[in-house]
Order: C-alpha cells, then structure tokens, then sequence
C-alpha cells in the first residue's frame, strides 16, 4: 500500500488507533505491569515503547532529525493513568510532526537509525506496521491472562464462520 497523501494516511493511522485503543481498555488497571516472563515487556511497557517510537524515533526522523528514542521504561510514565496519558500525549505530539509534512514530502528518503535510507510513505507505513505488532502483543498477553479482547473488524472468526456455514446452507 502506498500512501500517497498526508490527508489519506492521517486518516488511515487513526483507525489503527482506535483499534489499539480499544484493545488497551481492555487491560485491568491491576494487571499494566504483568509479564508472561520475567525481562519481558509488560502491558505497560507495550503502550510506553508504541508511544516513544512513535514520537521520539518516526516523528523525529520524518523531520529530518536523529532518533531520540531512549526506552520505555516507567520514568516515563508509571501508573496505568499516566501511562495513557503518556501514550495519547505524543500521539497527539506526533500526529502535530506528521500534519505538518506535504504530500511531496512523502517521496522524500529519511535517514533510519540503522544508517539506512528508505522513502518517507515507507516509513510511515513501518510506523503502522510497527504499531500493529505491539498490539498483537497486548491481544496476545490478555489471551494468556483469559480477559476478553474486541474483534479487530467487527465480528469475532467464530461469527464469521457462522455466517458462511449458514450462507452456503441458502
């Protein structure tokens, strides 16, 4: 998929973070700091490292300037409130950078943290992709834990397989 306008992407990134949103509510506020192992990201560390790779690596780098991403740790945000309002801070702060480009902008080379060049819409793109892994991450951690998580699209793939058994009964 290529993104070929700012206004196109915006729109497109914010559905991807609706759906990340709706997942993270679905995280109990006792449970931000749990692991499946001990060294491993927590819930938590999850919302943390999507919002500071956002802001801190993709939005810089789009800008024309170095990484400044330094971690995910809780110094950045400790309990469950201020770890939301951590996330959706540099959303919106990063959401400001991504405005700000122009759709020629987007055919421009970034300069990636591994020295590398790669068009900015590409990059862009990872931002999405890159998202989209932790979420799969936080579905995944809440299946381990047995809490209910919303379907991605709608209906769960037990309703889809309903539907189609009972539609090619017709």
């Amino acid at each position: 998929m290529e993104i070929s306008s700012i206004p196109s992407f915006l729109d497109y990134y914010d559905k991807i973070r609706q759906r990340t949103e709706r997942v993270i509510a679905c995280i109990p506020a006792d449970q931000f700091d749990w692991t499946y192992r001990e060294g491993k990201f927590t819930f938590a560390d999850q919302i943390r490292h999507i919002a500071a790779i956002e802001r801190y690596l993709y939005a810089e780098t789009v800008q024309g300037r170095s990484a400044a991403y330094t971690g995910c740790g809780k110094a950045l945000a400790d309990d469950p409130e201020q770890v939301l309002a951590f996330f959706r801070e540099k959303h919106q702060e990063s959401l400001a950078i991504f405005s700000s480009l122009s759709d020629q902008g987007l055919q421009q080379k970034i300069q990636t943290p591994g020295g590398g060049q790669i068009t900015c819409w590409k990059w862009l793109r990872a931002l999405i992709e890159h998202e989209i892994h932790h979420r799969a991450h936080i579905y995944t951690y809440l299946g381990i834990l047995g809490i209910p998580t919303p379907p991605i699209f709608g209906l769960t793939s037990e309703q889809v397989q309903e539907q189609s058994t009972q539609a090619s009964k017709i």
